[in-house]
């Protein structure tokens, strides 16, 4: 302390910068002399930056930055990290450079101060995508540095302490991000202290008014729960004395942020919330972590199925402990922690009680976990938009609820909810894109059947299998959907190429033409002018609909006339077999047979449509979007055909009607009830058949039945604009 104050002398106007005398003194306490003088050079560099500077609550901007780095020095953090604190809103508040930081302070401090930089240098199209932006940068600097989000998370709990002076609109807005992105990482970080305060300052400004209600409520409730903790608390100290097992016996209350998620998850009142306090119990060894619960069992009746090990399996944050629940006086129940002194520590500090001082020491079991989770993130930077890439990893901000075994043993952790899909993404990105059928606990089971606690699961794979695009519909693992998404978006693009040169061929064949014979400098010539870099960005772009084949075509032969040459260019065959970019319309359900035309829409390719279809009708209005295309001869594959039928309306006549279907060899994808009254009820069966020749059978042997009133089949009523999107 006396260190510190001497420090201060040195400092011209410190004693006039708001917490430095506190910041000085706390880190004085563990880190050399050298370093706290680094930390006073930093605060004198900040204050002479954010000279005139206010904040909100009238006070002067450094002393925001110094308290952020007062919050890291109470987790013992390092002189980068309480340095960088200091530092974090240089760059973007002030005309210091990263290089300058770099060359004054350390590669390391600027490297953090960027990281946790937001990015409003650059014009986004809203405010939600700049946060989700500058959100995207900050967590795959995490995966360099993890000191970024420490330093982010001081920073957030700081602004929370003091959001008072903001409008209430932008007040719950910062609170909601704050439960729903901030809190959980601290969580996942390991980091208690700071995911409680989070919650609570969080809760208090989001929901002001049920904060207090809240709050009252659980003080007029304290006063009986804490006298008979009490009186627990010693029976335990007394039957552990006897054991010979040296343990400190706390009590503990349940967070208020805590109580009100489980008032809502149970919609229940807080009078049936009765568990309010708890009990911790800390001792010397894992041995007697176990020891210590048989005497805990031994003095009240545990509940059955609240016992969790988190010893032999920690939480995804390294977080350990055993959970168990008593039976106290009453009936009431008390939820029980045991743990160790160092398993305390963690579970206190998490990722920052790992952080030593010296490089050599920083490879830790529970920090290598944490590592892990945050290399994940370099593959979710793939997702699509800056959004995606935020809700994605909102999903795996929340602690892991479900562990599984593999094969071999070893234990694997996904979220509440996940799938086979999700395990098989866990597992490796190749297994789960090669997934093709799964065995939960030695049965084969669906690959969207949802794990639980405990289940063994199995992955079958098959060269040459794909991600199916129905899977990102079931999927809870944002590494999941995101390596789904990233697949198909290249099986997209591949397709997208390979259809856009058939069309291009297909238009240049009007002019008895085709690509083989557009000479190269008139290809670089019509990229050029539509600012593409090579062939494939053009195929693609015209099977993709976003540029018309006719047009192109004309502009690869600049030599031909500009009136469209009588009559229709040669068909385009299709099979059904190929892939995304041709798709089927189901406002009419083409088969093969059917006389066939189809649409040529932005962004998704060909869609195909009856000729007798009633959106056909629209091809007056955009003919040069319209394409003529055949069947291909000798289709194998089957395709989705929709039927009306209506019956007689009595009991068992769907089952009947169902079964007549499958005696033909036909698969039934969909059915429902469009209209039914004291008579009649009409059913919609979408079916997959082959062609013509298949439904007509099938029509026929559906009309034979003597319940069945009559059989058509159907085109539904879409508006053009629906049939397309």
């Amino acid at each position: 302390m006396d260190y510190a104050s001497s420090l201060l002398g040195l400092l011209p106007g410190a004693r006039r910068t708001p917490g430095l005398r506190d910041l000085l003194a706390n880190v004085a306490t563990y880190l050399p002399p050298d370093q706290v003088e680094r930390i006073r050079e930093a605060a004198e560099f900040g204050a002479t930056a954010h000279k005139g500077q206010k904040r909100l609550s009238g006070e002067p901007y450094i002393a925001h930055p110094v308290a952020a780095a007062d919050i890291l020095a109470d987790l013992r953090l390092d002189a980068d990290t309480i340095v960088a604190a200091i530092l974090h809103d240089v760059i973007e508040d002030t005309p210091i450079a990263k290089g300058e930081l770099a060359e004054r302070f350390g590669p390391a401090v600027a490297e953090i101060v960027d990281g946790v930089t937001k990015l409003d240098q650059i014009k986004f199209k809203n405010r939600e995508e700049a946060q989700a932006e500058s959100f995207r940068k900050m967590l795959l600097a995490m995966v360099r540095d993890l000191r970024v989000i420490l330093v982010k998370l001081a920073d957030r709990t700081h602004n929370m302490r003091t959001i008072d002076a903001m409008a209430p609109v932008r007040r719950r807005a910062i609170a909601r991000e704050t439960l729903e992105i901030y809190a959980p990482i601290a969580e996942r970080l390991g980091l208690y202290k700071l995911k409680l305060e989070l919650e609570d300052l969080g809760f208090q400004a989001a929901h002001p008014q049920r904060y207090r209600v809240l709050e009252r409520a659980l003080r007029r409730a304290r006063g009986n729960q804490k006298e008979f903790l009490g009186k627990i608390a010693a029976q335990l100290r007394t039957a552990f004395g006897k054991a010979g097992i040296e343990a400190t016996v706390e009590t503990r209350e349940k967070h208020l942020y805590s109580i009100y998620r489980k008032m809502q998850r149970k919609r229940s009142t807080l009078a049936d919330i009765i568990d309010v306090y708890g009990l911790r119990i800390i001792v010397g060894s894992v041995d007697t972590t176990y020891r210590a619960l048989g005497v805990v069992h031994s003095v009240h009746k545990p509940m059955p199925g609240r016992f969790k090990d988190y010893i032999a399996i920690p939480r995804v944050n390294g977080y350990q402990s055993l959970h168990t629940t008593l039976f106290g006086p009453n009936g009431v129940p008390i939820e029980v922690q045991i743990r160790t002194t160092d398993m305390h520590v963690v579970a206190e500090s998490g990722i920052a009680a790992h952080w030593k001082y010296k490089a050599g020491d920083m490879s830790v079991a529970e920090r290598e976990r944490t590592r892990q989770w945050l290399s994940n993130l370099v593959e979710l930077q793939g997702e699509g938009s800056s959004e995606e890439f935020l809700e994605s990893v909102k999903v795996d901000l929340f602690p892991d609820k479900v562990y599984v075994f593999t094969p071999k043993g070893e234990i694997l952790r996904l979220p509440r909810g996940a799938t086979v899909v999700d395990y098989a993404y866990a597992v490796h990105t190749g297994v789960g894109n090669r997934c093709v059928a799964a065995k939960v606990d030695r049965r084969l089971a669906p690959l969207r059947t949802v794990l639980r606690n405990g289940q063994t699961v199995e992955i079958i794979t098959a060269k040459g299998a794909m991600p199916n695009p129905a899977w990102v519909n079931f999927v809870v693992s944002a590494k999941a959907r995101s390596a789904i998404r990233q697949y198909l978006r290249g099986l997209r693009r591949s397709e997208a190429i390979e259809l856009g040169s058939r069309l291009l061929n297909q238009a240049l064949a009007e002019f008895k033409s085709s690509l083989e014979e557009v000479s190269p400098a008139t290809m670089q010539a019509a990229l050029g002018e539509h600012g593409m870099k090579d062939r494939d960005e053009l195929y693609e772009k015209v099977g993709l609909g976003e540029q018309l084949a006719p047009l192109i075509a004309r502009r690869l032969l600049p030599s031909m006339p500009e009136e469209t040459p009588s009559g229709m260019p040669p068909p385009l065959a299709v099979a059904g077999t190929e892939g995304l970019l041709v798709t089927y319309a189901r406002c009419c359900f083409p088969i093969p047979n059917d006389p066939i035309i189809a649409y040529l829409s932005a962004g998704r390719g060909i869609v195909v449509h009856r000729e007798d279809c009633v959106n056909v009708e629209d091809y007056r209005k955009h003919p040069e979007k319209w394409l003529p295309v055949v069947w291909e001869a000798n289709i194998e594959r089957q395709f989705v055909s929709q039927i009306r039928v209506d019956v007689v309306n009595k009991l068992g006549v769907l089952a009947a009607v169902a079964a007549s279907i499958s005696t033909t060899e036909t698969n039934i994808d969909h059915v429902s009830i469009e209209e039914r009254d004291s008579e009649l009820t009409v059913l919609m069966f979408e079916v997959r058949v082959r062609d013509r020749k298949h439904l007509a059978g099938l029509m026929r042997t559906v009309r034979r039945m003597p319940d069945v009133l009559r059989v058509n089949r159907t085109i539904a009523a879409h508006s053009p604009g629906k049939a397309r999107s």
